[in-house]
């Protein structure tokens, strides 16, 4: 099946998005959560791949296990971090042979420790040529690549971020997932300019409901995502009430949605970070997926 398939004219495609647990604990939690959410109906669930590979067999095994139980269609995320191209391949091969319906072709952060992105002898240095080695070799899977609302962190300008993007759609992307942000003008400013540009591959915005202060000041630090008055404001208001902080970013996730819907976008995909309550309020208040209210 194409993975344009799965954002047909008329119905919003959902996707959640994953990470491999660590511990036997928060993958019997994990298990739990998403029988929650594939009541909604996803189109797809992806799920990360470690830096190096690190997670490589747990990714492939959670995507085995999402089959079997589900019979959901999966993707899995794949970087260029210390990795040769053959590496590369091997993993495609078992991916493919699992089932696995899409690749999210990635570069990779810097490993841990290290601030800029270097190749290993081998490897790749840009989603781009990852993405042109999967359309020559995997042409069966289906791509979707990184868009960044707020211009990614290493660009040298926004208009070098969109360009670098549409070097992606051309290697052979098939469906653009955005960075997560907390403010739709940027996402709207973002999808316009990707028109202008001639992108014309469907842009999915990636939210990523926000239910305490931790997390608020974890996305600040680590994507730079920039933070709406009206968003702060609410969670100021909730004080130290951790239901309150929950209700606050249900609503904030819940708006932001229904204004997207409005919009016209293709899709939604959450990041879910593993859980399915707060995905689940903000789906149940805006009426969409599969299940309802």
């Amino acid at each position: 099946m194409s993975i344009l398939q799965s954002y047909p004219p008329g119905r919003l495609g959902l996707s959640f998005e994953l990470f491999p647990p660590k511990s036997a604990e928060s993958e019997a939690a994990m298990w739990r959560n998403v029988d929650d959410l594939v009541a909604w109906e996803p189109a797809l669930i992806t799920c990360t791949y470690g830096a190096g590979g690190s997670t490589r067999g747990k990714t492939l095994e959670i995507l085995a296990g999402l089959r079997q139980r589900h019979g959901v269609a999966v993707a899995s995320h794949l970087t260029c971090v210390g990795s040769t191209v053959d590496e590369l391949r091997g993993y495609l091969r078992e991916a493919e042979a699992l089932g696995v319906t899409a690749i999210v072709a990635l570069r990779g952060d810097p490993p841990k420790g290290e601030t800029a992105f270097h190749a290993v002898d081998g490897g790749l240095s840009y989603a781009s040529e990852l993405v042109a080695l999967i359309r020559a070799e995997f042409p069966r899977f289906g791509i979707l690549v990184a868009g960044y609302p707020e211009t990614h962190q290493e660009a040298v300008s926004p208009q070098a971020d969109l360009e670098n993007l549409k070097r992606k759609v051309e290697s052979g992307g098939d469906v653009i997932v955005t960075q997560l942000f907390y403010d739709n003008a940027d996402f709207l400013r973002f999808r316009d300019a990707c028109r202008r540009l001639g992108i014309q591959a469907p842009v999915v915005p990636g939210v990523m409901p926000v239910t305490n202060f931790a997390q608020i000041r974890r996305i600040a630090s680590l994507c730079a995502a920039r933070l709406p008055e009206s968003f702060t404001r609410a969670f100021e208001a909730a004080g130290d009430d951790e239901t309150a902080q929950f209700e606050a970013g249900v609503e904030f996730a819940a708006k932001q949605v229904e204004e997207l819907v409005a919009a016209g976008v293709p899709g939604i995909h959450f990041y879910v970070l593993n859980k399915s309550p707060a995905t689940s309020r903000v789906l149940e208040a805006v009426g969409i997926g599969g299940r309802r209210a």
